[in-house]
C-alpha cells in the first residue's frame, strides 16, 4: 500500500506546476488524504471487515469534498487536481496514470430495479477508465462505459456512451 500510495504522491507533484515539494503534497492536498483513506478502505474491503471502509471514505468526504468508494478499483499514479466535488462510484475501474479534476462525476446512469422496485446490488453500473486518461473540470460520465487509453475527456461535457482509445472529446462551439 505504501509503495502505490508513493505512486499517487508523485503524480500529483508531477502533475501540478504549483508543488514545490513531495512533503508539501502529502501535508497539503486534499487529494491525498482522499486517495489514502480510498486505498486503506479498500483494502479492508477486500478483507472482508464490513461498515468500516465506508466510514472512512466517508470522514474523508466530509473533509476534502472528495467521495470515494471503497469498492471502486484505482490503479497506479493517479490524481484529483483540486478534488472538490469528486464523486467516483462503487463499481468503477480506474487504470493506471489517470488524472481527474474538480467536479467530476463518475456515476451510475441507472439501474435495473427488483420486483419490490428496488435497486439490485452488486451490479457493474460505473465507469471503466483506462490508463492515461484525463477527465477535466465537472465532467459527468454515467454508466457502464468505457473511456479508452489516452482518452481526454473535456470540462462541462455529460458523457454516457464509450470514449476511444486516444479521443478528444470537447464541447462544441456554438453556430451564429
Amino acid at each position: 500500500m505504501r509503495r502505490i500510495l508513493a505512486t499517487d504522491v508523485e503524480a500529483a507533484y508531477n502533475g501540478d506546476p504549483a508543488a514545490h515539494s513531495f512533503g508539501e503534497v502529502i501535508s497539503c492536498y486534499p487529494a491525498i488524504r482522499a486517495i489514502s483513506n480510498y486505498r486503506i478502505a479498500h483494502e479492508l474491503l477486500v478483507l472482508g471487515v464490513p461498515l468500516i471502509p465506508r466510514i472512512i471514505t466517508e470522514m474523508a468526504h466530509s473533509e476534502t469534498g472528495i467521495d470515494i468508494h471503497p469498492g471502486a478499483q484505482i490503479g497506479s499514479h493517479f490524481t484529483i487536481d483540486h478534488g472538490t466535488g469528486v464523486v467516483i462510484g462503487e463499481t468503477c475501474i480506474i487504470g493506471n496514470n489517470v488524472k481527474l479534476y474538480q467536479g467530476v462525476t463518475l456515476g451510475a446512469k441507472s439501474f435495473p430495479l427488483d420486483e419490490d422496485g428496488k435497486p439490485i446490488k452488486g451490479i457493474p453500473r460505473h465507469p471503466i477508465l483506462e490508463d492515461n486518461v484525463i477527465v477535466y473540470s465537472n465532467a459527468t460520465i454515467l454508466g457502464r462505459i468505457t473511456i479508452g487509453r489516452g482518452a481526454t475527456v473535456g470540462g462541462n461535457i455529460w458523457v454516457t456512451e464509450d470514449v476511444p482509445a486516444g479521443a478528444r472529446i470537447v464541447q462544441t462551439k456554438a453556430k451564429k
